[in-house]
């Protein structure tokens, strides 16, 4: 099966991260498994608002640059990535 954003597969489970959204609301800072479990709670509005933040930056395929920030789609793909291991 091919990755949709292959960078963020090769992102570890116990990497420290940050979930933000830009509602405003407190951030969660812990790994990036909790902020994909969190990731998994949230209603659609919360999702579409969710940002996280990284220790180490990622490649992301037709950037230049790695980057910091993962965007709801690449969460979204952490949090399915995150079932199909555990299940």
């Amino acid at each position: 099966m091919q990755q949709k954003f292959p960078g963020i597969a090769a992102i570890p489970w116990d990497q420290p991260a940050t979930m933000i959204d830009l509602d405003g609301k407190p951030p969660l800072i812990g790994t990036i498994r909790d902020c994909a479990v969190h990731f998994g709670l949230y209603k659609p509005h919360a999702k579409a608002q969710a940002r996280i933040v990284l220790t180490q930056p990622v490649h992301r395929e037709g950037r230049k640059t790695r980057t910091w920030l993962l965007d709801p789609e690449e969460i979204e793909a952490l949090a399915e990535r995150l079932k199909l291991e555990t299940h």
